[in-house]
């Protein structure tokens, strides 16, 4: 098959989500697949261009050594509000670009803007289109009025797809709330590599060299650290009770919006050994500072609207390890893991450091760290891609 994947965030520097697991699996196997990305960060980046010219990266590999994907980023201009208009333009072109020189078998969306532009160029070709939410994607826009701009452009997507996949039963449940038909809506969950997450791997190395002793405890979280995330809150309750929690060491791989409170917590704080911000990470180490950990934590407001219906992979992650989870209690993580199953839910962030405590000094860690492992042994990444692949096939077969 030839497939285009056209997505509204960075398919280069963003650590890996479930599009890059399926398709760098399906590359694999043959097939040849391009995406068209956006690379949201630009504000973020010092040396930024008011216009980025269009830029192609040939054979990009993040995850499956061998495998080849052709990222292209269509031109922008990075001026507030106009960027968006810009993004119409300079999307529907490659898109309609590429519609007529790469003629996909399929393409697939996992955007709003150029999902929808998408939709509508593959309608009017008589090219299968399928809708692929990993996210709640119009909870993530942060301005109101622009959230009800973005449901309708997903409404209108959904019209146009051949088939919807969801990665769990909120999202679902979300998808139907925008109007989308049950039948046409299927759950592919996020998945594990098992080759690279599983119980034997070793921590060692990372706790020596970030002068861990054998008797601390370290509450581990990784990935894009939001305002909401829980972690500035855990820290400063860790600043004001260090003799009551004087093992715990809460340590974050990561980066975002939150991270230079996180950093200025540290210092106002004298956390240097209790707070280890280890920045962002290769994606190739993370099993290493998870398997270093002792509880991994999910601490996000649980009211939060971006938070409600998904089920990050990390969890998935941490699981495969071999490590209990304390979480607060977001809807789609209990609907995904329900109970007894490794997983310990708390009502806000400033109850987990009391959970892990409470777990230690009942020396459950280890039994919940298995029961963890066996929840998520059916995951796999090769089954869901063979999954993920014979729908597809389906699709083009009853074209």
């Amino acid at each position: 098959m030839k497939i285009l994947v056209v997505q509204e965030t960075d398919w280069i520097t963003r650590y890996p989500h479930t599009q890059h697991h399926l398709f760098e699996r399906l590359s694999l196997k043959g097939h040849t697949i391009k995406v068209i990305d956006y690379g949201f960060d630009w504000k973020k980046d010092p040396k930024r261009k008011i216009y980025q010219k269009r830029e192609v990266f040939p054979r990009v590999s993040k995850i499956c050594d061998g495998s080849g994907i052709e990222v292209i980023r269509p031109a922008t201009l990075h001026i507030p509000v106009l960027v968006y208009l810009s993004l119409l333009v300079s999307h529907y072109r490659e898109i309609s670009d590429q519609i007529q020189k790469f003629n996909p078998d399929i393409i697939i969306g996992f955007g709003i803007l150029n999902t929808f532009i998408a939709s509508e160029c593959a309608k009017r070709r008589g090219i299968p289109f399928v809708y692929y939410w990993i996210d709640a994607l119009d909870t993530l826009i942060p301005e109101p009025y622009f959230q009800k701009v973005g449901r309708f452009f997903e409404r209108k997507t959904i019209q146009n797809s051949r088939i919807l996949f969801v990665t769990n039963e909120k999202l679902k449940d979300h998808l139907i709330g925008l109007g989308a038909d049950p039948e046409r809506i299927e759950i592919i969950s996020s998945g594990i590599d098992f080759t690279r997450f599983n119980e034997h791997v070793s921590g060692e190395a990372i706790r020596k060299k970030y002068h861990i002793r054998e008797d601390q405890i370290i509450l581990f979280f990784m990935g894009w650290i939001y305002h909401f995330s829980g972690l500035k809150e855990i820290a400063l309750q860790l600043a004001d009770e260090k003799d009551r929690y004087e093992k715990i060491v809460l340590f974050v791989v990561g980066e975002g919006d939150a991270y230079e409170d996180l950093v200025n917590i540290g210092r106002m704080n004298q956390l240097d050994t209790r707070l280890i911000l280890a920045g962002k990470q290769p994606y190739a180490t993370i099993p290493e500072f998870i398997a270093a950990a002792d509880v991994c934590i999910l601490p996000a407001y649980p009211d939060e609207k971006i938070m409600q219906d998904i089920v990050p992979i990390k969890i998935f992650e941490y699981m495969a390890v071999g490590k209990p989870v304390i979480t607060t209690k977001l809807s789609g993580v209990i609907r995904e893991f329900g109970f007894n199953h490794g997983v310990m839910y708390v009502n806000k962030p400033v109850e987990t450091l009391m959970a892990a405590d409470e777990l230690v000094k009942a020396d459950v860690l280890r039994e919940m760290g298995m029961k963890a492992r066996v929840c998520v042994e059916p995951k796999d990444w090769a089954k869901i891609t063979d999954c993920f692949e014979q729908y597809l096939e389906g699709i083009l077969q009853t074209r």
